[in-house]
């Protein structure tokens, strides 16, 4: 099957079954729901660019395995020239959403086929040749059929105190509690399946599991079902998409992408979509032996930049209509804007630069600086959004509604709204869209959202300092201590 049109993706959703609660209500048809339709079509219309002649061939590439073409997140890239296309394809779909759907399918899509590529590294340690076969298999199904997914990480955590600090408590974490001759039954709960009411399948996996000094857990799992098995139960949080129009709410009423606990009630997973099961130390280092977190990391620059663009042309727009771009303490704001932005862009093209093949021969960007990108992006939206706020001031506040231009006081509004350079409307529907990034409802998840993106900040910066080639900078400095004193 050829690249999906957004059509055919919506049909899917309908045509699979599944349990999704929204507001102490089930959710008949995720589609039309007036707090979940607007992201799926959102992602329908990315679907959509696949097959629009403007974009196809930057979109999708031709399948080793049929022949058609499928989507260009899914290629394992073998060259530079191939990892830079795949980021040109990723670009274009962050740019449709301004950066505002972290989880659009080619995050999962990337990293599933770093798993797809490296297959034979699950089949390593305690793990069995026929998981290796089944992520192989995977990778291809998804592929071929250009499924959408959605993915749960963590655990829910019951208590911060040390014994707990893993979130492994027996009743409440995802474990496997029995074995059949079908598959393995799972049972518990996991956070945060971001788009997995508007998935067709979710991918269940960690990064790290803690438990270092056992080699076997019934918590150590990874595998991949389609979002209407049964037993699996999707909980909404609050829909930011309030039902207003475009020119109201221009970002919630489009981009609503939704987050979900999910819950298992001892559902069974085919022993066919099994990846990894109670190796301790295989899922540990799963992130390192497949390259996979580099490659999600690759895709989440691209939608750093995308949120760094909306930002900067938003605040260039802000400045020049309210006429104080000359302003040195705007001047200063700008400047740290595009510094942020232009940091972003050049971490993404440097890590491309410097990739190389891995021992799957794909390639790779460099680990560092692309993990650099998730590192950089946990305090520098926040400041983005601190410094839009700050440019904004009192003008987020001058913002009537769309039903506003058509009542009794239009007139009004358009003599008084109205600066030097835009007139009313269009001064109201940009700081509308302001707001929506700064001070909305679903600006704010965007900001916690970008926070802890890729967990707390200490855990990120263990993680940069655990590839970081500290050696050779320190090296440097014990040459440098070396040289004798040449003065005269």
């Amino acid at each position: 099957m050829p690249a999906r049109t957004g059509r055919q993706y919506l049909n899917g959703l309908r045509e699979q079954e599944r349990e999704v609660w929204i507001g102490g209500e089930r959710v008949k048809d995720v589609t039309t729901h007036p707090g979940l339709a607007g992201g799926a079509r959102a992602i329908a219309s990315l679907y959509d660019m696949q097959c629009d002649p403007k974009y196809h061939d930057e979109m999708t590439y031709v399948s080793p395995t049929t022949g058609d073409r499928v989507g260009l997140s899914f290629i394992n890239p073998r060259t530079r020239e191939e990892l830079e296309a795949r980021r040109v394809m990723m670009l274009n779909w962050a740019r449709k959403t301004c950066g505002m759907m972290g989880r659009s399918p080619d995050f999962m899509n990337v990293t599933l086929a770093a798993w797809g590529a490296a297959s034979e590294y699950f089949a390593r340690g305690n793990g069995k040749p026929e998981y290796a076969q089944n992520v192989r298999r995977y990778y291809e199904f998804i592929r071929e059929n250009d499924i959408v997914l959605t993915h749960s990480l963590i655990n829910l955590q019951r208590s911060r105190n040390v014994a707990a600090i893993y979130n492994l408590q027996e009743g409440t974490a995802l474990q496997a509690v029995k074995e059949t001759s079908r598959g393995l039954v799972v049972h518990g709960a996991r956070v945060l399946a971001t788009l997995g009411p508007i998935s067709d399948e979710i991918a269940v996996y960690s990064p790290r599991l803690g438990q270092y000094a056992e080699k076997h857990s019934p918590f150590a799992l990874a595998f991949s079902i389609p979002c209407g098995t049964p037993g699996l139960r999707f909980l909404c949080r609050d829909s930011f998409d309030l039902g207003r129009s475009h020119f109201d709410h221009p970002l919630g009423s489009r981009f609503e992408e939704m987050d979900c606990i999910v819950f298992f009630d001892n559902v069974e997973v085919p022993w066919e979509r099994v990846f990894l099961y109670g190796d301790v130390e295989l899922l540990n280092g799963a992130s390192n032996g497949t390259h996979y977190s580099a490659h999600s990391s690759h895709q989440g620059a691209a939608k750093n930049l995308a949120k760094c663009e909306l930002v900067l042309g938003l605040a260039l727009l802000m400045t020049e209509a309210l006429g104080n771009t000359h302003l040195p303490h705007v001047e200063d704001r700008i400047g740290e804007l595009m510094l942020t932005t232009t940091m972003t862009r050049a971490l993404m093209r440097a890590a491309e630069a410097d990739a190389k093949l891995d021992e799957w021969g794909v390639m790779c960007p460099d680990s560092v600086t692309i993990e650099s990108t998730r590192n950089l992006f946990m305090t520098a939206y926040p400041r983005m959004i601190e410094i839009l706020q700050l440019l904004g001031s009192s003008s987020f506040m001058l913002t009537p509604s769309e039903a506003d231009f058509k009542g009794p006081l239009a007139g009004h509004i358009e003599q008084y709204l109205a600066t030097d350079t835009i007139g009313a409307r269009d001064r109201v529907k940009l700081f509308r869209l302001a707001w929506d990034v700064a001070g909305s409802s679903f600006g704010s998840r965007q900001v916690l959202y970008e926070r802890f993106f890729a967990s707390d900040p200490l855990t990120r910066a263990r993680a940069l300092a655990a590839i970081y080639p500290k050696n050779e900078t320190m090296e440097r400095v014990l040459e440098f201590l070396k040289e004798e004193d040449g003065r005269v």
